[in-house]
């Protein structure tokens, strides 16, 4: 068994705007994020700035109490644009009223000026990077899933055309074949250049038959086309089955994207008592599975892999110890994972490329 060699959390890229006109506060944020790991924080002391300052913010730290008016009544505006910051209200006078409020207006947390402060903020700015993570991922493979299936729904298109297209091209070709046996100087010119132009469409045709994948290219300014040249043609890539036993829905999801647009079929089971009939299809070449309950439980869920199976067991755990029989799982990968080396690390595990 091996475990996860993934990077550190990249803390450092998260862009955090601090909206407190405390003097204290505007000293100890920074001290207690760069300890973390954390950029430190842009600040302002208004609503007004921080209105002015969000767009180039991915959390905002906002305090309740600004001298230009509640912290509250600028959350609206503070999330009404394309790809809203995560807003924390941080506030020294809350209670659990104005925390309900908060989180039922729009707020992703909340945090009181006591002192459990400087403990509790860290960990709630690595939930939300996390979570954006995990958004930004959905998002990336749900616009490439996207275009895989506009390519597939290409694809079927193209063996239409060839068959509609390809008979009257035959005919013509033989057509225009007769007419130069019998043409005239004057006419053999024409019917020459006809016959080049119809071999082209043909060549075309046949390209376009088993396109799967292409690169586009630029056609008159902002419009693109499709490259049917002969090196623009990319064979579908298949790598066969992969069980997915990962209780949480986001990470299903993104999982499931991942691994589809990387070739894999995926097929997802709920129940422990399906996966011995998943895993023993034809052609799996995965299990992925991933914790269900308590961090430390087992993410095979009781499961135990035969010793002569012919796929890989991957188990997504969140901490790197717990429960996980090291006889039945042949990669851990820790959560959150990076979906820029997801699909890389567990094709190392393949040991394919």
């Amino acid at each position: 068994m091996t475990g996860s060699k993934g990077e550190a959390p990249d803390r450092a890229g998260l862009r955090i705007l601090l909206v407190d006109d405390d003097p204290a506060i505007a000293r100890l944020v920074p001290q207690i994020l760069l300890a973390h790991g954390f950029a430190p924080p842009a600040h302002v002391t208004t609503g007004a700035d921080a209105l002015a300052a969000a767009a180039q913010a991915d959390v905002i730290l906002l305090d309740q109490q600004l001298p230009d008016g509640p912290g509250l009544d600028r959350l609206d505006a503070l999330r009404a644009g394309a790809r809203p910051p995560a807003v924390v209200l941080v506030t020294a006078h809350g209670n659990e009223s104005l925390a309900a409020r908060a989180l039922r207006e729009g707020a992703d947390d909340y945090l009181a000026k006591d002192q459990s402060f400087a403990d509790l903020l860290p960990q709630v700015l690595e939930r939300i990077r996390c979570s954006r993570a995990v958004r930004d991922a959905l998002a990336a493979a749900e616009r490439e899933l996207l275009r895989t299936e506009r390519i597939a729904a290409i694809g079927e298109l193209t063996v239409t055309l060839h068959h509609e297209i390809n008979n009257p091209l035959m005919a013509a070709s033989a057509e225009v074949e007769l007419l130069l046996a019998g043409a005239t100087d004057q006419t053999r010119q024409g019917l020459q250049a006809i016959k080049v132009a119809l071999d082209r469409i043909r060549d075309i045709v046949r390209r376009i038959r088993d396109l799967r994948d292409a690169p586009s290219t630029e056609y008159l300014g902002a419009l693109r086309m499709l490259d049917v040249t002969d090196g623009g043609v990319v064979r579908e890539v298949r790598r066969g089955t992969a069980v997915l036993a990962v209780p949480d829905e986001t990470v299903a999801r993104v999982a499931t994207l991942l691994l589809r647009t990387a070739g894999f079929t995926v097929v997802r089971v709920t129940k422990p008592a399906e996966l011995a009939r998943a895993t023993g299809a034809p052609n799996v070449t995965l299990l992925l599975a991933g914790q269900g309950g308590l961090p430390g439980s087992d993410p095979l869920a009781g499961f135990r892999a035969p010793t002569d199976r012919r796929y890989r067991v991957i188990a997504l755990a969140t901490e790197p110890g717990g429960t996980v029989p090291s006889a039945e799982v042949d990669h851990v990968m820790m959560l959150p994972f990076d979906p820029g080396t997801f699909v890389g690390e567990i094709l190392g595990v393949l040991e394919i490329s």
